[in-house]
């Protein structure tokens, strides 16, 4: 029986490409993106490169409380159980505060989009999910680095570290994987939109040591891997994919 995969942030990016590979294994996939119309998209993209893809959309803010519900009653009128919750979205703020008023909303949206999607869907989730299932939340190398300006993106990324942790230890018991992906730079997603400049692109691959930037399919194999029967006794760990752009631990 297919099992029934979730994956937030699934528009576009890292999300769009995750959200394919669990396609190419026939599992029915999930996405969830706040555009319904870049939904439609994506999800036509996926049908046009996996035959017989077995995707359907939703969609929902997953930083609004009331996504919670409206992801359990598609679940339940599924007749299935969420066998993995892969949570991809996520954005950095467009602007850098200036004072503290504008600092702080800076702070509160990044939180909003970062953090709190991920509490929303997991919390969401975890009624309906299936014993034995994975979760897998999509950090940043900026939670180890830092994100410039007043830090807001790269320490809401962190938090998901902490939340990663207290989620394995919960959720351990029903044999319920966490953890979660921090990505360096990657080619080919709209992260940066009209921010990227040639020079600020070959400032990231030359950070690296391989030389390249990273593929959105290498990322979605790593979030494929985790919610794999092979993956499973991975729990608690925050894996690093940025080519060695941060040499951590």
């Amino acid at each position: 029986m297919s099992r029934l995969i979730v994956v937030t942030g699934a528009s576009a990016g890292l999300g769009k490409a995750t959200a394919q590979r669990f396609a190419e294994n026939n599992d029915k996939v999930l996405l969830i993106g706040r555009r319904e119309g870049r939904l439609a998209d994506a999800a036509a993209e996926i049908r046009s490169n996996v035959e017989g893809a077995d995707v359907d959309l939703l969609a929902l803010d997953m930083s609004e409380a009331n996504s919670a519900s409206l992801l359990q009653e598609y679940v339940r009128s599924s007749g299935l159980t969420v066998s993995g919750l892969i949570c991809c979205a996520g954005s950095a703020p467009l602007s850098e505060g200036e004072d503290v008023k504008s600092v702080l909303t800076e702070w509160q949206e990044a939180y909003q989009s970062n953090v709190l999607t991920s509490v929303i869907a997991v919390e969401g989730t975890a009624p309906v999910m299936a014993d034995g299932g994975a979760i897998v939340l999509y950090s940043s190398i900026a939670a180890y680095r830092g994100s410039g300006g007043t830090g807001a993106y790269g320490a809401a990324k962190a938090a998901l570290h902490s939340y990663v942790h207290t989620l394995a230890a919960r959720f351990g018991p029903r044999g319920i994987s966490a953890n979660a992906i921090a990505p360096g730079y990657f080619a080919g997603t709209d992260f940066f939109g009209d921010r990227l400049t040639t020079e600020r692109e070959t400032l990231l691959v030359s950070q690296t040591a391989l030389g390249r930037a990273g593929d959105p399919a290498e990322a979605a194999e790593l979030g494929f891997y985790l919610c794999s029967e092979r993956g499973h006794y991975v729990t608690s760990q925050i894996l690093q994919i940025n080519g060695g752009s941060y040499h951590g631990v």
